[in-house]
């Protein structure tokens, strides 16, 4: 499968294809018609190859033994970026990397999933990069990127009944909606008391959502 199409970098998402548990190959592949640049992390490269995806970059740190040799050969041309520092994940090296190359936003797919640490620490991660880089985590049932303080207002079309989850990452404050079932008027959420779970569109029509100050986190997911 080849991810180079007549779309343009940097006019469209990057993706990235990280290492944790896989989403569906029809996901995947939509993903990849619409995205000309795509990074694998590290070990995922093997399960990449098995599928034949043809990929533009590796990034890791390469901490278990890996065949670079042959992961260039079957790769040809690809970009290796070996990133030692072990202060960071390699999904935070790779949005560090799409940021100084100018990219403006980037899908990231196999995130969640397999292990709880590294999946809490990628949904919760996100956050730091809000202003940078429009980062949105997608898998088989959820996709997941985080919202933007006052003065911006999140604002989207949902379908009436579309679940629609706000989670704070620590605490957030002055929090407005529009058109959820179960609405906020200035209010704050606290991750681990009080959260926006499982609220949802109350009406066909455009979703509003705004906040003061924090993180914040919105997740469109369904069973």
């Amino acid at each position: 499968m080849s991810s180079h199409h007549i779309v343009r970098e940097k006019q469209e998402p990057a993706l990235i294809i990280a290492n944790g548990e896989a989403c569906s190959f029809e996901l995947l592949g939509h993903l990849l018609e619409w995205s000309p640049f795509v990074v694998v992390l590290d070990q995922a490269i093997y399960r990449v190859i098995e599928l034949g995806i043809k990929v533009d970059v590796l990034l890791g740190d390469f901490d278990v033994n890996i065949d670079l040799t042959e992961i260039e050969k079957s790769q040809y041309p690809i970009e290796v970026i070996h990133t030692p520092d072990q202060e960071k994940t390699d999904l935070e090296k790779a949005f560090d990397m799409l940021i100084s190359r100018g990219f403006p936003a980037v899908n990231v797919v196999w995130a969640t999933g397999r292990r709880a640490d590294h999946s809490i620490s990628n949904m919760t991660n996100i956050v730091r990069y809000k202003s940078k880089l429009r980062v949105v985590l997608i898998d088989d049932y959820s996709v997941i990127y985080p919202l933007l303080p006052t003065p911006n207002t999140f604002e989207k079309w949902f379908t009436k009944g579309s679940p629609i989850s706000l989670i704070p990452v620590g605490t957030v404050e002055g929090i407005r909606t529009e058109n959820l079932l179960y609405k906020l008027d200035n209010e704050s959420l606290m991750l681990g008391y009080r959260t926006g779970s499982s609220n949802e569109a109350a009406e066909d029509g455009i979703v509003r959502i705004s906040y003061e100050k924090g993180d914040l986190l919105l997740m469109e997911c369904h069973d």
